[in-house]
């Protein structure tokens, strides 16, 4: 979500929800409306998905079950909202060369996604990328299925994920109101990119938008499979696990039908059940180190690890 009454130039600025945007849900009441936060300067969004030692979705929390550490200061919490108008995806295709033998697979688990997303209240659009990010679908309510255009592509070229990662990210912090979320579909190589991973998390991070990256390789390459020949040494591990988990999103690997599908799932119903927190910053320029946990120590809470306050984010271009 954009950061209201923001003026560092890390954060995306804006008001939440235009008249148009009001108007169009308006005209859809089953749409839950888009929310607002309270008017205040360094106002920061969190979204924060929370569950118990069971891995079940916690719901019916309330701002009181939930502490902000900011810089290790305690903030009080001045916004909590659970139900937003719906999901926002954007799905960004890696169609760089070593993904050639894996493109199949990777629109198989992008459908799936679409497969879960309500066609009432959710939105997704489609992105390409090598060494330059294009767009294949603009954001709709109506995308239901792939654009036709991706089954002619024939992955070629160097990689630049980085890069992509955060460009698209921008992109999807422009849909305000909603929840959320990059999905990338890669082998997670990267040989072109000027950003580095913590750059790119710094972005992100900065405009709270999660990025979930969808390992897309066989079983022999897959990391967190027995039968694994990478030796630990995956470009799914590492720096993309750790850009991911700062942004409050995760790293899936998927290597069979069931896994593609099953991964699928648990992205769009993790944005589902996000709480959207807002605090007032201390004003401090630089980096602030964030955690958001629950009273309660048997529930454990995922979100963003950090975000930027009085200095320029490293710039996307």
């Amino acid at each position: 979500m954009a950061l209201r009454g923001l003026t560092v130039a890390i954060l995306t600025s804006g008001l939440l929800g235009s008249a148009a945007t009001t108007a169009a849900l308006q005209q859809a009441p089953a749409v839950p409306p888009a929310i607002t936060f309270k008017s205040g300067v360094d106002l920061v969004q969190v979204a924060a998905v929370v569950r118990d030692r069971h891995g079940r979705f916690v719901t019916g929390l309330t701002a009181r079950d939930l502490q902000i550490l900011d810089d290790g200061q305690p903030r009080p919490i001045v916004d909590f909202h659970r139900d937003v108008a719906g999901v926002s995806v954007a799905l960004l295709f890696d169609v760089s060369g070593s993904m050639e033998s894996n493109f199949t697979s990777a629109r198989e688990t992008a459908t799936h996604v679409l497969s879960w997303m309500d066609p009432v209240t959710d939105e997704a659009a489609v992105f390409t990328f090598d060494t330059s990010l294009a767009e294949a679908a603009p954001f709709s309510s109506a995308l239901r299925s792939l654009p036709e255009s991706l089954k002619s592509v024939k992955p070629f070229g160097a990689t630049s994920l980085h890069d992509a990662i955060a460009r698209t990210a921008e992109r999807v912090a422009a849909r305000e109101g909603r929840h959320r979320a990059v999905v990338v579909l890669t082998d997670g190589n990267d040989n072109a990119s000027r950003l580095s991973a913590g750059e790119v998390s710094a972005i992100a991070s900065a405009i709270d938008v999660p990025i979930y990256i969808l390992g897309v390789v066989p079983q022999i390459d897959n990391p967190l499979d027995d039968l694994s020949a990478t030796g630990g040494r995956s470009s799914l591990a590492g720096p993309l696990t750790q850009l991911a988990e700062w942004t409050g999103g995760r790293v899936l690997v998927v290597s069979t039908p069931a896994a593609r599908s099953a991964a699928a799932r648990q992205i769009v119903d993790e944005l589902r059940h996000q709480y959207l927190i807002a605090f007032e910053s201390s004003g401090k320029a630089g980096w602030h180190p964030l955690v958001v946990r629950a009273r309660d120590k048997d529930l454990v809470v995922r979100a963003r690890n950090g975000y930027m306050s009085g200095q320029s984010r490293p710039n996307s271009e």
